[in-house]
């Protein structure tokens, strides 16, 4: 359709907001891609959408979902109510969470499930200065304001059983009653590959204990020890490359939230170690063991944990299918969980969870 000018003005004037609308949270336009009839090429057009639009049917809206503009997407705050899974915010909230590098570049991501969002909001709430932003809670049409849930600030809208179950991503939606876009925190930042100066003293509040994942692509075993790091205490997570998305939609249900409470920086070997010499810290590998090994590799018992009480240290875990990568192996000492089966190996999060509640920090209390 090849549009004259007094048809596009006639077609923004019929999208624009009434002055009703709050001035704060204006519509940002979106990129809307249009065939045209006379030929083949893809025309681009802003629109502005109207709440009728926002809450109802948007099938005859074609959002190019091949391409991200950069635009940072607002929900109009007059909005209440979306019943449609063709909605354009649920296009872009489903997006976040199927999205590594949509999510990071709108700095968002997808919280599902009353429990992890009722931790988040609440490890908020006690700090001195609020990390975390959450811009909207999707609450299930029809049902109660979840306990914990009902003091929060933020713009509320209710979904129909139909886009809730489509943004959880959960074959059984029936128990999930809340979905919040929050925010990634700016504790959590990778650092490029090329940077060779890097301020890391600004990387953790406490460099005491820190978890390095090296090459953990599982999302479940990712998170599960991002949430075993927060249960203890440690200082926060280093990721080498090779690592998933924290805030991938498995890893977010596995840690929790944890991913908003935990400093995580992103970096390389080079960055890793130029913390370790800056702090001077130790660095542990959980190793597998074996005979045939060319390094001696220690056994964890509390005499060797004591023996690093006082010590700041990095503790390294490897992938579940190669292990400790040839870096990790060459640079740390390898630490042996001792067992007295015949398995070869525990699977990653739980090695790590043992690694990690043995090796937090003294102020702990031991069973």
């Amino acid at each position: 359709m090849n549009w004259s000018s007094r048809e596009r003005k006639r077609r923004r004037m019929q999208y624009t907001y009434t002055a009703g609308a709050p001035a704060t949270y204006p519509p940002l336009p979106k990129i809307v891609t249009v065939k045209s009839k006379l030929s083949s090429a893809k025309t681009q057009i802003p629109i502005r959408y109207s709440a009728h639009e926002y809450s109802n049917n948007n099938d005859n809206i074609n959002i190019n979902d091949d391409e991200d503009d950069g635009r940072k997407f607002a929900l109009p705050y007059h909005v209440k109510n979306i019943t449609s899974t063709s909605n354009p915010f649920v296009k872009h909230c489903l997006k976040l969470r199927q999205s590594s590098s949509y999510r990071h570049s709108h700095g968002s991501a997808l919280v599902v499930g009353t429990t992890p969002i009722r931790e988040i909001y609440n490890f908020n709430r006690s700090l001195q200065e609020r990390t975390v932003r959450m811009d909207c809670l999707l609450l299930l049409d029809k049902v109660e304001v979840p306990e914990g849930l009902d003091n929060i600030s933020t713009h509320t809208v209710r979904v129909s059983s139909v886009v809730m179950k489509k943004l959880s991503g959960v074959q059984s939606s029936e128990s999930i009653e809340a979905i919040a876009l929050m925010k990634i925190p700016t504790s959590v930042f990778s650092i490029d590959v090329n940077q060779k100066e890097a301020d890391c003293r600004s990387w953790f509040p406490s460099i005491h204990r820190i978890l390095v994942l090296d090459g953990i692509q599982d999302p479940g075993n990712l998170g599960t020890l991002l949430r075993t790091a927060m249960a203890f205490k440690w200082g926060g997570v280093f990721l080498l490359p090779g690592c998933c998305d924290p805030f991938n939609e498995k890893a977010l249900r596995a840690s929790r939230g944890a991913c908003f409470q935990l400093p995580i920086v992103s970096g390389s070997w080079y960055h890793l170690e130029v913390l370790k010499d800056e702090f001077q810290m130790k660095l542990l590998a959980g190793h597998a063991g074996g005979n045939e090994e060319p390094r001696p590799v220690l056994q964890l018992s509390q005499e060797l944990v004591d023996s690093f009480a006082g010590v700041p240290l990095c503790l390294v875990m490897g992938s579940e299918g190669r292990g400790l990568s040839e870096e990790s192996q060459r640079v740390c000492e390898l630490v042996t969980i001792p067992m007295q089966g015949e398995f070869e190996s525990l699977n990653v999060s739980v090695a790590g969870g043992i690694f990690l509640y043995m090796l937090q920090p003294k102020t702990q209390k031991f069973i």
